[in-house]
């Protein structure tokens, strides 16, 4: 018989892709509200950490936070099956709509319908940074990383992959540094 967890992750998992428009940002509070605040199988802290990791590893980041999450719980068995609830719905509607999407696209309703998204998804991306900011206990002090990265990223086209890699540099520096004068 299948363990209860295994069929609750991925009934968890599977709900959360079916019902956020907006991608990995979107879906973030919603995991951790269930993963974190309402079944509390993994800590706050612990959960930011799998995010951060999620969101420096290649790929997805909803299935980067599926397998994370899964691995954390349940080793390579949760891992599969928290990707798998998380990646089915988007697999399954993308494959209705291919299959229908070309007979309507030139619609005028679809087209509102799709103009009419767009400013919602930016909102669903937008709730989970601020969100993300308050719990990584941003301070005035260092309110300018995320800020200065964003800029460097957006302006002057800089990796997201350098950001990473100077922001870990920065904080393996500042935490050496920390200790040994704190």
């Amino acid at each position: 018989m299948v363990n209860n967890f295994y069929i609750e992750a991925f009934k968890i998992f599977f709900k959360i892709g079916a019902f956020t428009i907006g991608g990995g940002y979107a879906m973030v509070p919603l995991i951790e509200d269930e993963i974190v605040n309402k079944r509390k199988w993994i800590e706050q802290d612990d959960f930011l950490d799998l995010l951060a990791i999620a969101q420096s590893a290649p790929g997805i980041l909803a299935v980067n936070i599926a397998i994370f999450v899964g691995y954390r719980l349940r080793g390579v068995k949760g891992s599969l099956v928290t990707s798998l609830g998380s990646i089915l719905p988007s697999f399954l509607m993308i494959l209705a709509i291919a299959m229908f999407f070309a007979t309507y696209k030139d619609n005028p309703y679809v087209e509102k319908v799709f103009k009419g998204i767009r400013p919602a998804v930016v909102a669903l991306i937008a709730a989970p940074v601020f969100r993300m900011g308050k719990k990584a206990k941003l301070t005035w002090k260092t309110i300018w990383i995320p800020v200065v990265s964003a800029l460097l990223i957006w302006l002057l086209g800089f990796s997201p992959i350098w950001i990473i890699i100077a922001a870990g540099i920065g904080g393996y520096i500042y935490g050496k540094y920390s200790i040994v004068n704190g």
